[in-house]
């Protein structure tokens, strides 16, 4: 790489450093996809849905920082913030306006580690759909 010139100092200085990845950054909470350990959405983290998964992840990753979306109200992020505290696991609250995410918090590191399934799946169980009632019962039920 050469020499930077005027016209790079201007054009740092105007938009910033040059980023690999914008829009993975904006997606992750300013991290990207490769150094992720354990994303949950907004969804699981208001809902603690995915807590049990991000206790298990930090008992096994004590060097990784825990990125926490600022858009996510802080009474949802208590048990968050408390198993962060328990594992001794830095966080930080990221609020970025410029980026519209549905990532709740990351659990990652500063270098890549390229796990394969990042995302914590629902393991909510669903009722059986009834079966639909046949057009005697309807009418059965309409004359009772």
């Amino acid at each position: 790489m050469g020499k930077k010139n005027v016209e790079d100092y201007l054009t740092e200085g105007i938009y910033g450093s040059k980023q690999t990845k914008r829009a993975e950054r904006k997606q992750f909470l300013g991290t990207i996809r490769e150094r992720i350990v354990i994303a949950l959405t907004k969804g699981q983290v208001m809902t603690d849905k995915g807590l049990k998964k991000l206790d298990e992840a930090m008992k096994s990753n004590n060097d990784a920082k825990l990125l926490i979306n600022g858009h996510v109200s802080s009474k949802f992020l208590k048990e968050e913030k408390a198993l962060a505290k328990k594992y001794n696991i830095a966080y930080t609250v990221i609020t970025n306006n410029d980026a519209d995410t549905d990532i709740g918090a990351v659990l990652t590191y500063d270098y890549a580690i390229d796990k394969e399934d990042i995302f914590v799946q629902n393991t909510e169980e669903k009722d059986e759909p009834e079966e639909p009632a046949s057009f005697f019962s309807k009418v059965k039920r309409w004359f009772t």
